[in-house]
């Protein structure tokens, strides 16, 4: 699973999700690509299991761009540890994800109905709604 190697501080603030995604909203590599309409803290876990569900049903031809990384640390308390006595150790990553951001990208030799059927499924695996870019002469 995607994780940093180092980072500069262990712990994160939680920050806010408001506003939309004013960069990676544009298909840069691929044809084809999942883009999120939600904002929503993504894990790893969630990212890689999309990634499979992608690279079995393509069945390993073209290539996957996955455009986002986990880089924001979660922490979480011990169960029924008592009040005080600091911050929890860290739990696990996630990445902020905004309304527009481009999560997967897919190239172009991929045949358009694997491509469509391929991200229909990775997005089912995804906590948010999405839409799937295809490219312009396909609609």
């Amino acid at each position: 699973m995607l994780s940093p190697k180092r980072t500069k501080y262990r712990k994160m603030q939680r920050g806010r999700l408001k506003g939309k995604a004013c960069r990676n909203n544009k298909l840069v590599h691929g044809a084809y690509g999942i883009q999120a309409l939600e904002p929503v803290w993504l894990t790893s876990r969630q990212i890689e299991a999309a990634r499979r569900v992608i690279t079995r049903a393509t069945k390993r031809q073209g290539k996957l761009w996955i455009k986002v990384f986990p880089d924001k640390s979660v922490t979480a308390r011990a169960e029924e540890s008592r009040m005080g006595s600091g911050k929890g150790a860290v739990d696990y990553w996630v990445v902020v994800i905004k309304p527009g951001n481009i999560i997967f990208e897919l190239s172009d030799t991929i045949p358009l109905e694997i491509a469509k059927r391929a991200l229909e499924v990775a997005s089912q695996k995804l906590p948010i709604k999405t839409k799937i870019l295809l490219p312009a002469e396909s609609y």
